[in-house]
């Protein structure tokens, strides 16, 4: 075993620092679910993780806070999201099989002008997105949110798919080609089959990030608390109570937490898999 000058095995001082830096990043988490559990008093004045005197309060009053139970503002973020995801996956698959499969004029300069999108700002384009969404009539809906979806508007999936079925033997296709498949046929009965740990990626990557998407929500989905999402419920929580039940906001924070974490749980093998795949040309 490999020791430092001290004698200390290098292993002990690896893992060691491994998990100080794993306490670093649990810390913040572990904190908001004790503090949910704790007394407004108790939450900023002691600093232990366990609460003294334990209370569901936080939980019971802090679901009917708002003027709409707090799921109301669940139901609306998992919709959004179910659309989102559905839509971002059916678009982008088509346009990533078309940049990696098929030939037509200008392929390599559409490509790299996609890509170039990447780091365009989101704020460059907010304002111009709000006026054109405002003409059409839809702000105040979940439609600027989700429509774009199906445009095949987030480059960023499209390149991560495009580098997935690129790994995908070519071989596969000519065969395909032989038997008569046409674009189609060859994208529904040969690629998309072996899409599987692509789609879970893109699939939880953007439940995650539409279920995290405050700016977008709090401009285009209007005023009436029946339309708030949960990041949005959240920051009208606080609004509304102020400074005097944190608690109830922890409570309801923690809450917002589950579905991400569920839905990567549930995905997380194909979604290793599909990171890990992704860029490695078969």
């Amino acid at each position: 075993m490999t020791r430092t000058r001290s004698g200390v095995p290098i292993r002990i001082l690896t893992y060691g620092g491994i998990v100080l830096a794993l306490v670093v990043m649990l810390y913040p988490l572990l904190w908001m679910i004790s503090a949910s559990f704790k007394t407004g008093p108790e939450i900023f004045h002691s600093v232990s993780l366990v609460p003294q005197e334990p209370t569901l309060d936080n939980y019971v009053s802090g679901w009917t806070a708002l003027r709409a139970p707090f799921g109301v503002f669940f139901l609306n973020s998992v919709i959004l999201c179910a659309v989102a995801v559905i839509g971002n996956v059916f678009s982008c698959t088509l346009a990533a099989f078309a940049f990696a499969r098929l030939r037509f004029p200008l392929k390599r300069v559409l490509f790299g002008v996609m890509l170039l999108t990447i780091m365009l700002p989101f704020h460059a384009t907010i304002v111009p997105q709000f006026v054109l969404f405002q003409r059409l009539g839809w702000v105040g809906t979940i439609l600027p949110i989700v429509a774009p979806k199906f445009l095949a508007v987030d480059a960023f999936f499209v390149f991560l798919l495009v580098q997935f079925i690129r790994s995908i033997p070519s071989s596969l296709d000519d065969a395909a080609k032989i038997d008569g498949c046409g674009p189609f046929r060859l994208f529904g009965w040969v690629t998309l089959p072996l899409l599987t740990p692509a789609l879970a990626t893109t699939a939880i990557f953007t439940f995650i990030f539409t279920w995290n998407d405050f700016f977008s929500q709090l401009l285009y989905l209007g005023n009436s608390v029946n339309t708030y999402t949960v990041p949005v419920a959240l920051r009208a929580f606080i609004d509304a109570t102020s400074l005097s039940s944190w608690g109830q906001t922890l409570a309801m924070s923690l809450l917002s937490l589950l579905p991400i974490i569920g839905f990567f749980l549930a995905f997380q093998r194909l979604l290793v898999e599909g990171i890990s795949t992704t860029g490695f040309k078969g």
